[in-house]
């Protein structure tokens, strides 16, 4: 260690190196006064700029990884969903999931409609089930209304900002509508006279599954048809300025099923849709679940497939569209399935509480299957026919957070009131 002395500085020099010292030292104040002032300019000021804005305009988003969760494990026992299920741990205002979440709603389960009031800040976009568009005799008819509840809205409303999008579903013939322009005229008055008169922020349109049946997709001609009122619609939806803050026109988010192998069929709906949509629609909604069925029984939605999935509709080239991924709510399930698996086949989809009840009666043991990332467990019930259940997790549902979050896509859950509470504290 240096001694003291040797830190001071030299007495013995005067006159001429005295000057040229001070000199020197004048300089070097002067420099550093410079690179002082740049980092407190360009750096300090910035980011001090950085944080006040993060303050106060940042979404209540907190993007800590979930994985500390007690119950975010593949190792799931019955005890722990029967204990813990209806625990919320979280703040039921503050995200996890910073991309959109578009939350559906049917009247035929009441839970969700709380969920929705309770949990309103977790979602971006919500959809209740409400609306057919069908043929009458030559007219065509909006029906519906008396599902819709504006007090329910209002308080939505109140305790968040989600956009309200009730779903519209076309049951309209489909000859008669794409191929008359009177009837797709009036399709699209009827759908945003609806949404003006009810104070909506634009709707959720499921069409193509229903054209599919049809067989009219099959059809070059139909098909384009089909296509074209789509897009028709989106621009006329897009043409209606709204006097809201948090959207200046009315907005379409468009259902669309996953295709079912690398090889597109003509009622696929594929990249090429996609992209001629990409201006008239503001979402699509991708039911990626009922992977299977009692036919076939297995999981719900492999994670493998939904990643392949996402591939497929986002292939460009030899890369991907991310631009256009953002657009996309990943489709997630809060219901399950219930199959039969030994003399002979049968079961389907199950709700949150017949999961907790199947849990309480048979006390099963719960596998995580890694290929597909779900849990699963197998029981006998009283004629000793051997069932196996599929249901979500909090495991299940991050793995799936993470893989749209890995393409900058949002999420669709169907819908939220098939679920257990403790799911809403991942989002």
């Amino acid at each position: 260690m240096p001694k003291k002395r040797d830190l001071r500085p030299s007495r013995r020099h005067s006159g001429d190196s005295s000057a040229a010292s001070s000199a020197g030292k004048n300089s070097n104040n002067n420099k550093y006064l410079k690179l002082f002032s740049s980092f407190i300019i360009f750096i300090v000021f910035p980011l001090i700029s950085m944080l006040i804005y993060s303050k106060l305009y940042a979404p209540n988003v907190d993007t800590h990884n979930l994985d500390n969760h007690d119950l975010v494990k593949a190792d799931l026992t019955y005890q722990d969903v029967l204990i813990e299920n209806d625990k919320v741990l979280e703040n039921s205002s503050r995200r996890h999931f910073a991309n959109p979440v578009l939350a559906y709603i049917t009247p035929w389960n009441s839970k969700g409609y709380d969920m929705a009031k309770r949990f309103a800040s977790k979602f971006t976009h919500v959809s209740p089930v409400w609306y057919e568009l069908k043929s009458q005799g030559t007219q065509l008819v909006l029906e519906g209304r008396h599902n819709a509840d504006a007090g329910w809205i209002s308080e939505l409303r109140r305790n968040g900002d989600p956009l309200v999008l009730p779903r519209f579903v076309l049951e309209a013939i489909p000859m008669d509508l794409l191929k008359k322009k009177k009837q797709r005229e009036k399709a699209i008055d009827l759908i945003i006279r609806e949404c003006m008169e009810m104070d909506y922020d634009g709707i959720v349109l499921e069409s193509w599954s229903r054209w599919a049946a049809y067989g009219v997709l099959h059809d070059p001609d139909m098909r384009n048809l089909a296509l074209q009122f789509v897009k028709k619609l989106g621009e006329a939806m897009h043409s209606v300025i709204l006097e809201k803050a948090d959207i200046k026109t009315l907005q379409l988010v468009y259902v669309i099923g996953p295709p079912r192998s690398d090889k597109l069929y003509e009622h696929d709906f594929g990249p090429e849709d996609l992209q001629k949509f990409s201006e008239a629609v503001d979402g699509f909604s991708l039911m990626t679940y009922d992977f299977s069925g009692p036919q076939n029984p297995g999981p719900s939605a492999p994670l493998m497939w939904i990643h392949s999935t996402l591939q497929l509709l986002l292939r460009r080239g030899g890369s991907y569209d991310h631009t256009l991924a953002k657009k996309i709510f990943v489709g997630i399930n809060f219901y399950g399935n219930d199959f039969v698996v030994s003399g002979g086949l049968g079961g389907g989809p199950i709700l949150g509480r017949d999961y907790l009840s199947l849990l309480e009666q048979h006390k099963p043991v719960i596998q995580w299957e890694k290929k597909s990332a779900e849990h699963f467990f197998v029981y006998s019930d009283d004629q000793h026919v051997k069932h196996v259940v599929f249901y979500p997790s909090l495991l299940s549902i991050a793995q799936r957070l993470d893989e749209a979050l890995s393409w900058g896509a949002g999420i669709s859950i169907w819908e939220i009131g098939q679920g257990l509470d403790y799911f809403f504290d991942i989002l």
